[in-house]
Formats: structure tokens, C-alpha cells, sequence
């Protein structure tokens, strides 16, 4: 091993809250080195956020092309190119890892392609990908190394060379019928996507629903959007044994109350969950404690239990969103200069990226009612949002959580064109704690989505003196 060198912040992994990190750090004068075993910028625009959300809008575009006749527009047939549709998606890719490779030049930062593991206390030994290894030591160390898709322990699955997110988005050919094991938002992003496409597509659900976090309305709304376009949802379907290999041939065994049931398919997508890329990779010898199910054990201030280490994003069992991760870059970031900034009551919103999505910020219904909060609540159809009216896109609702005995609001549901949207202006106004009749009465644009956010406040009951 070379002799070990020492920077003023080491950072084990380049995810979107590490690589920020990095370059703030490297544009203050710091002297930075990044340690990156694969993708460089982190897997958001290399295999998730960003590819996964190019191959929907693909779907998307396939979906209004196989539609358009309803809007007048006559298309003489349809079909999908995988390889072209692959091709897009790499082509961004590629674009990202440009830009990353001169943001890490511009602010000076050292990237290191390797894995890295530690020896000791802030120190790193890394084995380099192009071969040889590097002794790395700093005065700080922060650790964003992400997390991994969970395998279930199902008789058959390892040998069943099953795809997760990563492979899903790299296939050249359409699956004729593509079983997704796990109905959350991933499983449920890629069904669609692939259904739109062109492939059959089932979706095993252990859990009596679709979306096990969200509302039974919300996942039934979801889950009758999905079935009209032709998704198969089985849900409290436990998957006893897999059988075959996908991409050939492969089979799932599921076991539901009215008995077993064999669903036959081409390929085999597993989104049940993620576990953190914690394992072996020396967190003891560094003084580095996990939970017990593998995350590593932070404070508010996302300070780990070894003096002078950090975590940052899903490895510290924050939610796995990018934007958290951005969240807890801002946190580090000040931390590391002196403040006192927590990750204690932050507001994180949720999008699935469906067509037409789903957003929500703050108590769902059922948080609510679990955590005997008295609220009061109003919903709206979205067909009774006037712009819906134009676009055909009528599917959906709203729905608000006001408290009973004050005017702010606790949260927001919606699945709905551009859901996203409106909630960021709902997060706002709960963010500045503003009466939910200050964004009811206010003067907002037609013809928006947004607009409907108006009529929805309307129906919040009065509060009870």
C-alpha cells in the first residue's frame, strides 16, 4: 500500500448530496478527493432519477401516439424501438457524465474511480478501477454510498437472473410480458412505462395494496388507472417460487388466499425495496455503528458516531428521494462550518411519476387518523378542473388536510396532471404556515391546474369554535 494521503474532506461516494458537497467545498479552498466506484455524478443521472424519467416520457409519447386519433390527429400505426429508446436515454447520460467530469475539474476536486474501504479512523484504502490502490486519510470523511435493490429470499429468484431498475432501463427489446415483483413506485413507474410500450405487464403486491404508504383511495385510483390501460395488479399475492430465467422464459408462483397461481412471463422486474451499500465495507474499523437493518447511525446533524464523519442521502436512512439528498448536502455543508442545522421537521414531498402522477406533502388521511390528529378535509374530482377539460386529462383528485382548530394545512394529496406543480405551491404556503384562505382567495392564473387549488379550499367545512 502507497504511502497515505491526507486531504481536508474525503467523500466515499458521489451521489447528488456528496458531489454538491464536493464542489462547494472545492470552490472554498478545500482539498477535496471523491471516491466513485462506478458512476460518476451518483446513480440519479446515471441509472435512476433521470434515465428512468426519460424511458416514462418515451412511454408517454407512445401513449398519446396510440391516442391521438381521440384528439383528431390521425396516426398510420404504432410500434416501439427499444434500441432507439435506449439510445435517447444514454444519449442524456452521456451528457451528465460531461458535465460532472468539469464540474469536479472547475472546482478543483480530485475524483477517484475505485472502491473504497476503510482501514481506520478517517482513513480509506481504495483499489482503483484501472488497477493499484490509493491510502487516503482526511481530516473529515462523509460517506454517500447509497443503497442497492433488496432480492427477496424466494426459492428460484437468484437463479432467475432477474432485472431491477438498473437492467429494466437497458433493455434493446420490448418484453412480450414483463411480471414486476413489488407495487411501489418504482414497480409501478416501470409497469406503466412498459405497458404503454407495448409489453403485457402483471404486478405482484404482497401487501393488501398497491403503494402501502399512501391512502386505499389513493391506490385504488391508481391502481383503476393502471387496470384501463391494461396493467394485471394482483395484490396479497405472495411470490413462493420463481421458476426459469428471465429474458427466455420465467415464471412466478404466487400464493393468494383463493389458492397458488402460476403467472408466466418473458422477463422478470424486482422493485420490493432497497438496502444500503453498507456491508464490508470496514464501517467498524472506522467506528461507524449501523441500525439494524444496515443504515448508517446519524444524529440530526448527520453526524455519524465516529468524531469527524458524516453521512449524507439513503446509506443514512434518509428518504430516498434526490431532493433529500440535496437537503442534507445543505445540512452537512453548514455542520461542517460551525451551524446547528437538523434534519428535525423537514417537509419532504413525493412525486411518482405516473401519467398522470401522483404528489403528496405533509399527513396523508391515514397518517392522520393513526396519529389522532383532528383535521378537517375537502377533496376534488380533477374532471372538475377546468383545464382537464381541454386536455382530456380527467383522471384523478385532490385532496387537502386542514387542521380543526386552526388554518394551516397539514397536507396535500393529489394524482393529477402536473401534481408536482401544485403541490410545490401548497408545500409553500406550508412552509410560510399560511392560512389555507390566503392560497383559497388568491387571484391564480386560468386555465391552470393550479387553479383548481381554489375550488378545492372551498370545500374545507368551517372550523368547530
Amino acid at each position: 500500500m502507497s504511502q497515505r494521503e491526507t486531504f481536508d474532506v474525503v467523500i466515499l461516494g458521489s451521489g447528488q448530496g456528496g458531489k454538491r458537497l464536493a464542489w462547494h467545498l472545492g470552490k472554498s479552498g478545500k482539498r477535496v478527493a471523491v471516491v466513485e466506484r462506478r458512476w460518476i455524478g451518483g446513480s440519479c443521472p446515471a441509472v435512476a432519477c433521470l434515465p428512468s424519467k426519460n424511458e416514462v416520457w418515451s412511454a408517454r409519447v407512445a401513449h398519446f401516439a396510440r391516442n391521438a386519433a381521440s384528439f383528431g390527429i390521425l396516426v398510420d400505426g404504432v410500434r416501439t424501438d427499444m434500441a432507439k429508446v435506449r439510445r435517447r436515454k444514454q444519449g442524456m447520460i452521456d451528457r451528465e457524465i460531461e458535465f460532472h467530469l468539469s464540474a469536479y475539474k472547475e472546482a478543483g476536486i480530485e475524483l477517484i474511480m475505485g472502491s473504497g474501504r476503510f482501514a481506520g479512523p478517517k482513513s480509506l484504502d481504495v483499489s482503483l478501477n484501472e488497477g493499484g490502490t490509493r491510502a487516503l486519510a482526511g481530516n473529515e470523511i462523509v460517506i454517500d454510498i447509497g443503497t442497492h435493490a433488496a432480492i427477496p429470499d424466494i426459492p428460484g429468484l437468484r437463479d432467475a437472473d432477474a432485472l431491477t431498475h438498473i437492467e429494466a432501463l437497458e433493455l434493446d427489446e420490448l418484453p412480450s410480458h414483463l411480471i414486476v415483483l413489488g407495487g411501489g413506485y418504482t414497480g409501478i413507474e416501470m409497469a406503466q412505462a412498459y405497458r404503454r410500450f407495448g409489453s403485457r405487464v402483471t404486478v405482484i403486491e404482497t401487501g393488501p395494496q398497491i403503494m402501502g404508504r399512501e391512502d386505499t383511495d389513493v391506490a385504488e385510483e391508481i391502481g383503476r388507472i393502471l387496470g384501463e390501460e391494461g396493467v394485471d395488479i394482483l395484490a396479497g399475492a405472495h411470490a413462493v417460487r420463481v421458476e426459469g430465467r428471465s429474458g427466455k422464459s420465467v415464471s412466478v408462483i404466487v400464493r393468494r388466499d383463493s389458492g397458488e397461481r402460476k403467472i408466466e412471463g418473458s422477463h422478470l422486474l424486482v422493485a420490493v425495496g432497497r438496502i444500503a451499500n453498507t456491508a464490508d465495507i470496514g464501517l467498524d474499523k472506522a467506528g461507524v455503528a449501523v441500525t439494524p437493518r444496515g443504515f448508517i447511525q446519524v444524529d440530526e446533524r448527520l453526524k455519524t458516531t465516529a468524531p469527524g464523519v458524516w453521512a449524507i442521502g439513503e446509506c443514512a436512512g434518509s428518504p430516498q428521494f434526490t431532493h433529500v439528498s440535496v437537503d442534507d448536502f445543505r445540512i452537512v455543508r453548514d455542520n461542517m462550518s460551525g451551524g446547528n442545522r437538523s434534519t428535525a421537521d423537514r417537509l419532504i414531498p413525493y412525486v411518482m411519476f405516473t401519467d398522470p402522477p401522483l404528489a403528496r406533502v405533509g399527513l396523508s388521511e391515514g397518517e392522520a387518523q393513526r396519529q389522532s390528529i383532528p383535521v378537517r378535509m375537502a377533496e376534488l374530482p380533477m374532471r372538475k378542473v377546468l383545464r382537464t377539460l381541454t386536455t382530456d386529462e380527467v383522471e384523478g383528485f385532490m385532496k387537502v388536510l386542514v387542521g380543526a382548530k386552526h388554518e394551516r394545512i397539514l397536507g396535500f394529496t393529489m394524482i393529477g396532471s402536473e401534481a408536482g406543480e401544485v403541490m410545490a405551491a401548497i408545500q409553500t404556503a406550508m412552509l410560510a404556515e399560511l392560512p389555507y384562505t390566503k392560497l383559497r382567495d388568491a387571484v391564480i392564473a386560468h386555465l391552470t391546474v393550479a387553479e383548481g387549488l381554489g375550488s378545492l379550499l372551498e370545500g374545507i367545512p368551517a372550523r368547530l369554535l
